[in-house]
């Protein structure tokens, strides 16, 4: 059984215009091989998955050996079709498929220090547009969280002039701005840029780029920030 979304898939790879050269035949290949669909997954649905399994991993009923033994990789050597996009911070202790209590296959996972978009480049960006255009994944969470040591580096230098070491300084400075979205609201300041620091990545991918913002005006793709909490495991969507 074919994909209904294939052929938009191949389309998507010629009319971006990487058709020719191994990336080209890279992202060709994985459009061919994506598991078939019945329909395109409904990005609320979706969502609802992701936190129903949220709660089971707070409440320690997680279903640990579900599609995550070596036996399960086999299915999906040929291809896969995510249903959601993480984009999540690289610290350790922030593990998306564990905390959503998802298996091998579910979740398309980006991870990069202080979970930014804006201004990330075009790596981060362009892999979230390949889950969405080749994969067809329909929903990405922007997932922050508690004492957030990459956010606590752009609050530390919002208020100095000393760089910090290496590439440090830049990453940290991508993440400025949203420290003065949080200026003067009430409350732990920390854990106010945390989500300012989120919001401004979903209205980011909301409106960046010619893919994502036509399928958001469409209803077919669903852009929600979350913020996970170290303690209680909880993820609390913003609003």
């Amino acid at each position: 059984m074919r994909s209904p979304h294939l052929s938009s898939r191949r389309e998507f790879v010629k009319a971006a215009g990487l058709a020719s050269g191994a990336i080209g035949l890279s992202l060709a290949r994985s459009a061919r091989s994506a598991p078939p669909m019945a329909q395109a997954p409904d990005p609320d649905a979706v969502l609802a998955k992701l936190l129903e399994g949220n709660q089971r991993f707070m409440n320690g009923q997680t279903s640990l050996l579900t599609r995550r033994r070596p036996a399960d990789f086999a299915p999906l050597a040929e291809g896969q079709a995510p249903t959601a996009i993480i984009v999540a911070c690289a610290d350790s202790r922030v593990a998306p498929e564990l905390i959503f209590d998802q298996g091998i296959g579910d979740l398309f996972v980006v991870r990069v220090a202080g979970n930014h978009v804006t201004g990330a480049g075009p790596i981060v960006q362009g892999s979230i547009e390949f889950a969405v255009a080749v994969l067809g994944a329909r929903l990405i969470v922007v997932l922050g969280h508690d004492k957030c040591g990459a956010v606590e580096g752009a609050i530390a230098r919002s208020e100095s002039d000393d760089p910090l070491p290496g590439s440090i300084d830049a990453l940290v400075k991508i993440i400025k701005p949203a420290v003065a979205d949080a200026a003067g609201k009430p409350g732990d300041r920390l854990e106010n840029v945390i989500r300012a620091n989120v919001a401004r990545c979903v209205g980011s991918l909301k409106t960046s780029g010619p893919i994502l913002p036509e399928l958001v005006t469409s209803g077919e793709l669903k852009v929600v920030g979350g913020v996970y909490q170290l303690e209680s495991g909880k993820v609390e969507l913003l609003d």
